[in-house]
């Protein structure tokens, strides 16, 4: 039995997201103790810029003549589809930077869905089990001063289960710069709320990880 996680923040010592994923991956190991967690940490070490250009063109040059970079690019490619195509369940943990995806995530992506096995025809991954646990730094929610501001949360959604099929739980927790930022103090309670809340969705979440797999 084989969990995969992929954790993208490059804080990691006070990550929001990694403590969430935490969490998760503590009840998928208390149901399946002796399963192997394979890690990717994209935030320590990133997907080459160029790697996703390079897998994309070699597709268009004669094999024998592959540049060195193309002949990388599609080694990792191929790494990177393994680990999610191998893995019974899937974590990933990723904050919100800038209002955007963050761009180790975007890289990461990029490059793993060159791959025929889970590009747009593929369907190695449609129907796994998989968690998603996003964080943000404010409140972007319906009925707030910056609603739609989230650009990460709804794009994560559509490629993880509208491209690559997975059956997607969502853990959300917004306002983690509260406590960080004095601007925020005044949403002091409100934000421990919702940490107390996604905390619950994340041990939730990890249980149900682990009952899609039987050991």
């Amino acid at each position: 039995m084989t969990l995969f996680r992929l954790d993208a923040s490059i804080l990691p010592a006070t990550s929001a997201s990694r403590e969430l994923g935490d969490l998760v991956e503590a009840e998928w190991l208390a149901a399946h103790p002796t399963s192997t967690v394979v890690r990717r940490d994209i935030a320590a070490d990133p997907v080459p810029a160029t790697a996703w250009r390079d897998a994309v063109t070699a597709g268009f040059t004669p094999v024998e003549q592959h540049s060195d970079g193309q002949r990388s690019a599609l080694a990792l490619r191929q790494q990177l589809a393994d680990e999610l195509i191998d893995g019974d369940a899937l974590l990933f943990t990723v904050p919100l930077y800038n209002y955007g995806v963050s761009q180790h995530v975007k890289t990461w992506f990029d490059l793993a869905y060159t791959d025929p096995r889970i590009d747009p025809q593929g369907t190695a991954l449609r129907g796994k089990r998989a968690t998603l646990v996003t964080v943000l730094g404010g409140n972007y929610e319906p009925g707030s001063p910056k609603e739609g501001w989230d650009h990460s949360t709804g794009w994560l959604r559509r490629v993880f289960e509208d491209v690559w099929g997975l059956d997607l739980t969502v853990v959300h927790r917004p306002f983690t710069l509260v406590g960080v930022n004095p601007a925020l103090d005044a949403f002091t309670e409100t934000a421990a709320e919702l940490r107390a809340n996604a905390e619950q969705a994340a041990v939730s979440a990890g249980r149900t990880l682990a009952a899609s797999r039987t050991a």
